[in-house]
């Protein structure tokens, strides 16, 4: 005689289409008055009560129901389209490409509930031969937003993620950084060109491209003022905001001589800029503009950089290639044994500053 079931054990039998045992069991009724069954299949009658236990297990976790086929890409897919609504175009831009190209394509199909720590451990051991190691951090960042706003919507029980560190990834490139020589070459080789105040005011300033950019004129102060150095204001940039990159970058900056004079020259290329442009000028009060007043975009830096750069090279008789110089780098170079004096940070007494001045965080504006 067959035994028969306990009470509240559900229901067990032999599926003769799909060619599997299954396991239900009623998990409650719904608003309706329907009955709620939750089904577990397999090969064997333990497959299959594995299974329905397994669903059960979720259910008494509150996990949502019914996302057995619930994958990682399904997870990343969802964190680009809703959980990224305070970036940036750039930022979302970025953190496609790298879901698209290291994440998707990798762990895209894998279901998200059957993700393990080993499997993540192993996936960024792989990418740490082509990768550098900030670049793993990021990727391995968006996988884990993805994983961890999954985790909040019950569709998944814990963050594996979490659970893994980022190994060191391949070895960066050589710094491209100016030495004090070529600075002393560049900010003289480069005196008749158009961009040579940008050129100035970047590597004797410090500033980003991004914040030279959105530099104002009323932002600019070529006289000293009382206690006051001639100094620049950099408070903007063209980031999403109009905000620097972080709130240290907020600050004011004594002016270098050499600075002071290339800026009074672009005042006057400037003026003479808008005298040739006539009414194709656009006021829009930037220091740095195109020949028609526009705003500078980072393409048109990149592009107009190349032709000092380029002469540069060729001047000073460089034999091969020429090489690529990235504008952001010239923040970067040691200023011990270059004659250029460098702008500063004021740091005068409280009392003697203006109710604006500011180095670094204390700038009110």
């Amino acid at each position: 005689m067959t035994k028969r079931r306990a009470y509240g054990d559900g229901g067990l039998y032999w599926n003769e289409r799909r060619q599997r045992w299954i396991a239900t069991v009623t998990v409650g009724y719904d608003g309706r008055g329907k009955r709620m069954v939750k089904t577990g299949s397999g090969r064997t009658k333990t497959e299959a009560k594995q299974k329905l236990r397994e669903q059960l297990r979720d259910h008494e976790d509150g996990l949502a129901l019914g996302r057995d086929d619930y994958t990682v890409g399904h997870a990343v897919e969802d964190w680009l389209a809703y959980g990224l609504g305070r970036q940036g175009p750039a930022t979302i831009t970025k953190y496609r490409i790298f879901c698209g190209k290291h994440i998707i394509p990798l762990l895209g199909a894998r279901k998200l509930r059957d993700l393990t720590a080993r499997e993540v451990d192993a996936w960024l051991f792989e990418l740490s031969k082509s990768l550098s190691t900030a670049t793993l951090q990021r990727v391995r960042s968006c996988l884990n937003r993805a994983v961890k706003r999954a985790m909040a919507r019950d569709l998944v029980k814990r963050n594996v993620v979490e659970l893994t560190e980022v190994p060191t990834g391949r070895a960066g490139r050589r710094s491209k950084s100016l030495t004090p020589k070529q600075v002393d070459d560049v900010l003289t080789k480069t005196a008749t060109d158009r961009l040579h105040t940008y050129i100035v005011v970047s590597l004797l300033t410090g500033g980003r491209t991004e914040e030279l950019r959105a530099l104002r004129w009323e932002h600019v102060h070529l006289e000293a003022g009382g206690s006051l150095p001639p100094h620049v204001e950099v408070w903007r940039s063209v980031r999403v905001g109009g905000d620097t990159k972080t709130k240290r970058s907020r600050r004011t900056l004594a002016l270098p001589e050499r600075c002071i004079e290339a800026l009074c020259r672009q005042r006057a290329q400037q003026a003479a800029d808008r005298l040739s442009a006539g009414e194709r000028w656009r006021e829009t009060g930037l220091v740095f503009t195109t020949s028609v007043g526009t705003k500078m975009l980072a393409g048109n830096v990149r592009r107009d950089f190349r032709r000092p750069w380029l002469w540069y090279q060729v001047s000073t008789h460089r034999s091969g290639r020429p090489e690529n110089y990235d504008t952001r780098l010239s923040r970067y170079f040691p200023m011990q044994a270059c004659r250029w004096s460098r702008s500063r940070n004021w740091s005068d007494t409280a009392a003697q500053r203006s109710p604006n001045w500011c180095t670094g965080t204390s700038c009110g504006r």
